[in-house]
């Protein structure tokens, strides 16, 4: 493998509006190609928007959602990829030909869909269904995978991938900033966003406390250091309908350690060298080969009934 640079975007979407959405994927990918990226990264969802869908109907759901590979943002992503010659990895609702809705993530190049996942952990809108399995793919001699958002918060879906050959793991988000029963956390006051440049240091705080990044460091780095891979974080920033996002997007190397992060209050693109050596260098490395699955194939592997409880769905602020 031969080094790659990596871009991670954040930027503020518009709810259901495709056209500013994909113009705005455009113009960041070409930030991150001038920074010499092959590759850039969005946000779950980045397509589409996010947090708008908890509100709508299966009908709704059905006419925003897209065909993949057919469908016309594909298209545009592949032009866009096609004119600046670099991948982009970018999320928006799916549907099939049987009428099921998923949460997708496709990689897209000058050649057209690389890959695409869907989420495992869907759970913003009733009508979308669950993806079951892992991706795993070849990008410029690279073994990649995908997760996005919750499925990052299950450490075995993150193991899993990376038991499946994988050395960069992209991780699109729309997180932080809700309410949940961990101490410190809750929403972001839009007032502080809308004046954020006669007063950026009260939105800072709030963004890189426990509502926000602080929370992230709880975690992230975890998944990067315990399976010495690469993790590519994206998370837009602004307003995702009327809840506020604290963007944050950052690229994290095998050792956890974060080697580009997004620090504007705003939109913004920054990108990482990823080199081969670090997959191996580093601890998980070490560790994964010292397992032994022999003491808990079976304990793993136990029936279980999932539950998943999201608190901001059920808050009032959050309806």
């Amino acid at each position: 493998m031969k080094p790659i640079r990596i871009a991670t975007a954040q930027f503020e979407n518009r709810s259901a509006d495709k056209k500013f959405n994909l113009d705005r994927i455009g113009e960041l990918s070409e930030k991150a190609a001038l920074q010499g990226a092959g590759v850039v990264a969005f946000h779950e969802c980045s397509i589409t928007g996010y947090t708008f869908a908890r509100k709508l109907s299966y009908e709704q759901m059905v006419e925003l959602a897209e065909k993949i590979p057919g469908g016309e943002s594909m298209k545009r992503l592949r032009d866009i990829a096609g004119k600046l010659d670099i991948a982009i990895l970018a999320g928006l609702f799916e549907k099939d030909d049987e009428g099921k809705i998923y949460k997708a993530y496709v990689c897209v190049d000058k050649n057209g869909m690389v890959a695409k996942y869907r989420k495992l952990h869907p759970f913003v809108n009733q009508h979308i269904s669950p993806g079951n399995e892992y991706c795993v793919f070849d990008l410029y001699g690279w073994k990649c995978g995908i997760l996005i958002c919750y499925d990052n918060n299950i450490p075995e879906n993150v193991r899993a991938t990376s038991l499946l050959g994988a050395d960069i793991i992209f991780m699109p988000h729309v997180t932080m900033c809700t309410p949940s029963s961990r101490p410190g956390a809750g929403f972001v006051d839009p007032r502080l966003w809308e004046n954020r440049e006669n007063d950026p240091t009260s939105l800072r705080s709030e963004f890189d406390g426990l509502k926000g990044r602080s929370w992230l460091m709880k975690w992230l780095p975890s998944r990067a250091y315990d399976n010495a891979l690469y993790v590519i974080f994206s998370n837009p920033i602004g307003m995702d309908d009327d809840q506020l996002k604290n963007g944050c997007s950052m690229i994290l190397d095998p050792f956890g350690d974060i080697i580009a992060e997004c620090r504007e209050l705003g939109d913004d693109v920054v990108s990482a060298l990823c080199i081969p050596e670090k997959l191996t260098q580093a601890g998980g490395y070490r560790y994964r080969m010292a397992r032994r699955p022999d003491l808990y194939r079976e304990i793993l592997g136990k029936d279980h009934q999932a539950v998943q409880n999201v608190a901001w769905l059920h808050n009032d602020q959050g309806k």
